[in-house]
């Protein structure tokens, strides 16, 4: 099977708002969001993916057809180092349970070697079974977890830091890492880590 994960250019952005409609109707099981009175969910921080350092934008193919989305953002960028989490995260349900989030999750992991923290809302249940599986595999069990429970967030976190070491399977791995930009200051895989623009989190 042929999974592919390629950064989104600026002439991709409709294809990604598109895709982002869908990953918003499977997320309103948990955050209950609305249609806007055209019908749509909307995304109001898709452009920022192209204007403001530090955010990046990759869209998942299988064998040539759009099949997900990966909106991956900068926490921190101090002078020690960068923390990445998973912005937000999202698998067509004609491609799940074949293994096609694990990959796409562990080429963006080997894209951006360093610090992440990957958090789920608390009612996510399918969602935290699929992450806390995919990491402890890439990282052979060396992650930490912790519960979030404060104005920005309610529900768990798996912060890790990984190096060479973890890319066990060199063959998944990409041609090419992501350059990091400055910045500013029985598992589901339908639902990411952060979704800040619907459930209150940071942006």
């Amino acid at each position: 099977m042929n999974i592919e994960v390629q950064q989104a250019s600026l002439e991709d952005k409709t294809i990604l708002r598109n895709l982002m409609e869908l990953y918003a109707y499977d997320f309103s099981e948990f955050d209950h969001g609305d249609v806007d009175a055209h019908g749509l969910f909307g995304y109001s921080r898709l452009d920022h993916y192209w204007t403001e350092p530090g955010r990046y934008p990759f869209i998942v193919r299988v064998e040539s057809k759009l099949a997900g989305l990966v909106l991956v953002r900068t926490l921190d960028d101090s002078n020690t180092s960068i923390t990445r989490s998973i912005a937000e995260f999202f698998i067509l349900k004609k491609y799940r349970h074949q293994g096609i989030g694990r990959v796409a999750v562990q080429r963006i992991f080997d894209m951006f070697p360093g610090q992440w923290s990957v958090a789920q809302v608390e009612n996510n249940h399918p969602a935290q079974a699929f992450w806390r599986k995919v990491i402890s595999e890439y990282t052979q069990g060396d992650f930490q977890e912790i519960w979030l429970n404060n104005e920005e967030w309610k529900g768990p976190s798996r912060n890790l830091a990984q190096g060479q070491t973890y890319f066990k399977n060199q063959k998944t791995a990409p041609n090419r890492r992501i350059q990091p930009t400055p910045t500013r200051a029985p598992f589901d895989e339908r639902y990411l880590a952060w979704s800040s623009s619907q459930l209150g989190g940071i942006p």
